[in-house]
């Protein structure tokens, strides 16, 4: 069974809870490159770019951002898309949002080094007041064990063992710190005000 990894810290703890089930393989790249292997059924499953996921079969799980996500940024400079990302380039759009796009550990290390720029998620709260769906949880193949799965990983809390959070730590340029507080804003179950949001946003995202 082949799930689709996204090599950010913002899904470490799925990552963790994966390493359980040996049975399950995955394949790592960025959120652009697993929505195409998604498309051409290279993988099974993965957290699939929300832009990418309308009309696909997705569970009640995502990345979700509550007030604010660090790792989602827009900064000063020429109007760039970035190429690792479906849907944060949409959001900036619907947002009215100039400049260049970060996402991930790289926008994560620009927030704690040199913060001049825009958090997408809390200007989304800001307009609408509601959580930002970055991501969904979707499936090609064997829905009953995927869905299994993720209601198991919903009721599990994942603790982060100190040698993987020192080996994030090198890799990432962040402090052990800094993880664990960016960790704090992530959450993955979609629950009312998740699916609502999510609405929202495909429905804007009709005019970009």
């Amino acid at each position: 069974m082949k799930i689709g990894q996204i090599d950010y810290l913002n899904l470490l703890p799925f990552h963790i809870f994966l390493k359980k089930y040996s049975y399950y393989t995955k394949k790592k790249s960025y959120p652009a490159k697993i929505n195409k292997m998604f498309e051409k059924k290279q993988i099974e499953a993965g957290f699939i770019s929300s832009i990418k996921s309308k009309n696909k079969t997705c569970l009640n799980a995502g990345i979700i951002a509550n007030k604010k996500v660090l790792s989602v940024l827009v900064c000063p400079g020429e109007n760039k898309d970035d190429f690792e990302s479906n849907t944060s380039n949409v959001l900036a759009k619907i947002l009215h949002q100039k400049g260049e796009i970060l996402i991930g550990d790289k926008a994560l290390r620009r927030y704690h080094t040199n913060n001049n720029c825009k958090d997408l998620a809390s200007l989304w709260y800001d307009k609408y007041k509601l959580p930002f769906v970055f991501a969904r949880f979707c499936i090609n193949s064997n829905q009953k064990e995927y869905q299994k799965l993720i209601n198991k990983f919903l009721k599990t809390k994942i603790y982060i063992p100190q040698y993987i959070l020192k080996k994030y730590t090198k890799k990432t340029s962040l402090s052990q710190k800094e993880i664990k507080e960016y960790l704090k804003l992530i959450k993955y179950e979609i629950k009312h005000k998740e699916l609502k949001s999510l609405n929202k946003f495909l429905r804007l995202s009709k005019n970009y």
